[in-house]
């Protein structure tokens, strides 16, 4: 599952790279279904960093892979 995971956010990282931000995987959950990412670069003090997590990369990961219930930045 975590490649799985992995492989949805390495096909994101361009989009938020285009900003100048990134994004790291940091770990899965099985249990809680929650994946932990770091965001990076222009991300991390980006008033828009939320909106960017949840209906991007959140509402993707849960879209193909049923599995995600929540994505948290740390």
């Amino acid at each position: 599952m975590v490649e799985k995971v992995k492989k949805v956010i390495e096909e994101l990282r361009p989009f938020l790279q285009g900003d100048g931000g990134d994004i790291e995987f940091v770990s899965f959950d099985e249990k809680t279904g929650e994946v932990k990412v770091k965001l990076t670069g222009a991300c991390s003090g980006c008033p828009m960093a939320t909106v960017t997590l949840k209906q991007g990369v959140e509402a993707r990961l849960m879209e193909e892979l049923p599995e995600v219930k929540l994505v948290t930045a740390v």
